[in-house]
């Protein structure tokens, strides 16, 4: 007798799940295997992304990043027929405004400088300690309310859904919010975690283009039939939320850095912290996967660096070898001087090499030079992390005892060892890949890969187990701070 048995039935089995995990920066498709003693990835796309000028100001190309991505699912596809889900994570605030499933326009990037009226707009309404009272939010000119005040086509939408939600439409028709990003709106309950419509209302913004709340872990649709009509798994689509929960964090009072273009510097609560010394230090209490509070800063991270290098290779018309960029910044001594990394100058695209020698009164380095700028760069976001992470634990009433540094930026020695110092405590490096390990356990977790009550503890162990982190400890060195 002959029959097939579900990879769910066999004891040990490896399942496979396609993440698509889309940065400010770039994006990527990635294979994601999950077994008893299984915790892989295996990148199968990357492609670029970034802001681009129109007309009107910084958007998004959201038409080539679909096309990445529908080549990146079929190339996942083609590797592994076994792919049994789809989960979508993204940056947070931007958003597509559809009216018969079709864009009314290109999104636009949270950098174009048209928010400003959107802030005033706003607060104009609202002041921004009642606002913060109401969603537990940090000011950020960025933040999709705002955004949404400077918007005149928002009134012509049926409905907005947030960048990874609107590439879940396109795979499956069903427009939806998953909470954990609906969380960096300003229009979500910090208290309920519901859509605020009366605030909503009260800023001029239909209540009726908030799409239905999903959690993660919930079925959203299923893929076109060119894509195995498989499901499409809500999981934490801010890719902080995803990056966290494969955080393997260390102690009950251990801080966490998801570093990439920004660095989210915080603690994971039970319950937000909605005070005004919060509110002064400008932390916010972001949706996180299980219910759980992100509570956090947002610091500027890599961007400065990056911004810098693409400067200096427009410059050179040749590319930078980041790496040895970064041992030779490692071998010069440390800076006398650093920059608030946090400076409102450093936001927006461009020169950013000359914006940075203005803030700490120096001339725009030649060739000779860029180690040591580069190093000013590094050590002045170090800076800018440990202090945060000190506020943090100030906020909640804890010692912060350890770091935890994941994303893009554990890749950097030279960060994670500055950070050390800066805050008197140990880094533990890694995952590089927490984002896309967070949304590949999120998937694994609702197809039932861990039995029916596995935790983020739980899930936290595995990535622990198969990715051992890098422990960075302070050598005790006098750390400059910002002129």
């Amino acid at each position: 007798m002959s029959g097939s048995v579900s990879a769910a039935a066999v004891p040990g089995a490896v399942r496979a799940v396609a993440a698509v995990d889309l940065g400010a920066t770039s994006g990527r498709v990635m294979i994601g295997r999950v077994g008893d003693d299984t915790l892989a990835l295996e990148e199968v796309a990357r492609f670029p992304n970034g802001p681009v000028e129109r007309a009107d100001g910084w958007h998004w190309d959201i038409d080539a990043l679909w096309g990445h991505v529908r080549a990146g699912l079929a190339e996942a596809l083609r590797r592994e027929p076994a792919i049994e889900s789809v989960g979508i994570d993204s940056w947070a605030v931007d958003y597509g405004l559809l009216r018969g499933g079709e864009l009314l326009a290109e999104p636009f990037h949270y950098r174009d400088a048209r928010t400003a009226r959107g802030v005033d707009a706003v607060h104009a309404v609202i002041p921004f300690e009642e606002l913060s009272r109401r969603n537990g939010l940090q000011f950020l000119p960025f933040t999709t309310l705002y955004q949404y005040a400077a918007d005149p086509r928002v009134g012509e939408a049926e409905v907005s859904v947030l960048i990874p939600d609107l590439i879940a439409e396109r795979l499956t028709g069903r427009a939806v919010a998953e909470r954990t990003n609906a969380s960096t709106t300003g229009l979500l309950d910090v208290r309920t975690g519901e859509w605020d419509s009366a605030l909503a209302e009260a800023l001029g913004i239909p209540a009726s283009v908030l799409p239905p709340l999903v959690d993660p872990g919930e079925t959203i649709g299923e893929t076109p039939a060119e894509f195995g009509a498989i499901p499409v798994v809500a999981v934490g689509s801010h890719d902080t939320a995803s990056a966290i929960v494969a955080v393997p964090l260390s102690t009950p009072n251990a801080a966490y850095i998801s570093c990439g273009t920004w660095g989210l510097v915080g603690l994971e609560l039970a319950e937000p912290i909605v005070t005004d010394a919060a509110r002064q230090a400008n932390f916010t209490n972001e949706g996180g996967v299980d219910g759980r509070v992100r509570f956090l800063h947002n610091v500027t991270g890599l961007w400065l660096l990056s911004e810098t290098v693409r400067a200096w290779e427009e410059e050179d018309g040749a590319p930078i070898d980041l790496p040895l960029l970064l041992a030779s910044a490692g071998a010069v001594s440390p800076p006398a001087r650093l920059f608030d990394a946090n400076a409102p100058e450093l936001a927006a695209p461009g020169d950013m090499p000359g914006r940075i020698a203005a803030l700490i009164g120096a001339d725009r380095p030649g060739r000779a030079g860029r180690p040591m700028f580069a190093r000013i760069i590094v050590e002045s976001i170090a800076a800018a992390f440990a202090r945060a992470a000190r506020t943090a634990g100030g906020l909640a009433g804890r010692e912060v005892d350890v770091i935890h540094l994941v994303g893009g930026g554990a890749r950097n020695a030279l960060l994670c060892q500055a950070t050390a110092d800066c805050a008197g405590v140990s880094v533990l490096a890694g995952p590089v890949e927490a984002t896309a390990l967070g949304n590949v356990l999120v998937q694994a977790r609702a197809l039932g890969c861990f039995g029916t009550d596995a935790s983020l503890e739980d899930l936290r162990v595995r990535v622990a187990r198969a990715f051992p982190p890098v422990r960075y400890t302070p050598r005790g060195s006098v750390v400059a701070e910002p002129a």
